[in-house]
């Protein structure tokens, strides 16, 4: 059963969140600020829903203390129209948003969605009796039932999200790749208009990935097609 932290001072809401997925079989524990919030994490926590705006310690703070020890996953709850929060949360490690006011369907397609990735897996991959323990590119490697992936045998610090795109592009290697079945086959949901979800992703991702041995970006951006990992 995935144990849910709540951190949000929005406490009507919190109880009513915390009542709907008590419902749908989520452990739940609430917290009303980042700090109490960061001291209720430990490893019994499979996700947090962090809200922006909160005393104390805002939003953003709080996923920045998150982010220098855990790896948890993490979706954020933005004011609604606020995409420059939406955006800040992206660049620092978020793996989703969600703009306020929200519907309870879309919640909860976002959460499992979010396990998913964590986990590894996806339905698909859940159901194959093929089981590959690593895949290897070039000097990369990945282990997608550890969630691991590794540079010339060093670690490489990556979000789930940042993780699952890795996977998504190893599989494809040299192929250009659209944002919509990124966002599909990743995030869990179709791309919408203005959305730089994937953008943003990518970037970090593209960061936090040493370059190639002739010093060039491993992920080219095709402008108005998608994205490629380039071939070895």
């Amino acid at each position: 059963m995935p144990h849910i932290l709540i951190i949000d001072d929005d406490t009507e809401l919190s109880d009513l969140l915390k009542e709907l997925l008590a419902f749908e079989h989520f452990t739940v524990t609430s917290a009303y600020d980042g700090e109490e919030g960061i001291a209720l994490i430990n490893e019994s926590i499979d996700m947090i829903l962090l809200d922006v705006m909160m005393p104390k310690l805002n939003g953003f703070d709080t996923l920045k203390k998150i982010r220098e020890q855990w790896e948890i996953p993490v979706l954020m709850l933005t004011a609604k129209g606020d995409e420059i929060d939406r955006v800040i949360g992206l660049e620092l490690g978020a793996d989703d948003y969600l703009p306020k006011p929200f519907s309870e369907r879309e919640l909860l397609a976002r959460i499992r969605a979010i396990l998913r990735r964590a986990n590894g897996k996806s339905d698909k991959e859940k159901t194959s009796k093929v089981h590959q323990d690593r895949i290897e590119y070039d000097d990369l490697v990945i282990y997608p039932g550890k969630l691991e992936a590794y540079h010339k045998q060093e670690l490489i610090d990556l979000t789930g999200t940042e993780f699952a795109l890795l996977h998504y592009f190893l599989l494809h290697p040299g192929q250009v790749v659209t944002k919509e079945s990124l966002s599909f086959e990743v995030l869990g949901k179709r791309l919408a208009v203005f959305d730089r979800a994937i953008d943003m992703h990518v970037s970090n991702l593209r960061k936090k990935l040493p370059d190639s041995v002739d010093n060039k970006p491993r992920i080219k951006t095709l402008r108005g097609r998608g994205y490629l990992l380039v071939a070895e």
